[in-house]
């Protein structure tokens, strides 16, 4: 009896390579979200022992100053005073992040939900570990630029590249299966010579 091999839509045999892609961002949302808790978490240690706080050091002028404050609210100092509230909403996230990266077959996505899960882990382990107690302790904050008023850290930075990537894939076209999903302009074309008889 005759086997068939699996074929992608042009009749190749495309079962393969989905699957090495699938495996390949499967493997980048933990390895990318590492990266970032571990980047993140090196740089607040090094700003609370090098940076008093509230003292502000100039790093390239106006441009990039490193200011340390302990936030007690969300990204970019939102809403101070709600540590608890973000931190069941970030446990949410992460617990869904994690669940739906299954899905994921495009290397872009795995890399988004990557920088989005390291990004929130890095906050959350500071509410969850910093003072003033579990679940209630203050995120570290460093970084400031002129664009905006608030100061940040990396934690921060990886959520909002993680957004920016998710408007450029959803610009291309690029879906969570890995394929590029373009609106079917061919038969709208085809279609204007028999409106016009």
């Amino acid at each position: 009896m005759a086997v068939t091999e699996p074929t992608g839509p042009d009749g190749s045999g495309g079962a393969a390579p989905g699957g090495r892609r699938r495996l390949v961002a499967l493997i980048l949302v933990p390895v990318v979200a590492a990266v970032v808790l571990v980047v993140d978490q090196l740089a607040k240690a090094a700003a609370l022992r090098d940076l008093p706080e509230g003292s502000a050091r100039q790093v390239i002028g106006d441009l990039l100053v490193f200011e340390r404050l302990e936030n007690s609210g969300a990204a970019f100092s939102i809403a101070s005073g709600s540590t608890w509230l973000f931190s069941i909403i970030a446990t949410t996230v992460v617990v869904l992040l994690i669940w739906f990266s299954r899905r994921i077959h495009s290397v872009a996505w795995g890399v988004l939900f990557g920088l989005l899960l390291g990004g929130t882990c890095g906050n959350l382990v500071d509410r969850l570990t910093r003072p003033p107690g579990f679940g209630i302790g203050h995120v570290i904050d460093f970084i400031k630029i002129p664009l905006l008023p608030a100061v940040f850290n990396l934690a921060d930075s990886a959520i909002v590249a993680s957004m920016c990537l998710f408007v450029l894939v959803t610009l291309l076209g690029i879906g969570v299966d890995g394929r590029q999903h373009r609106p079917n302009t061919r038969h709208r074309r085809e279609a204007l010579p028999s409106d016009r008889a």
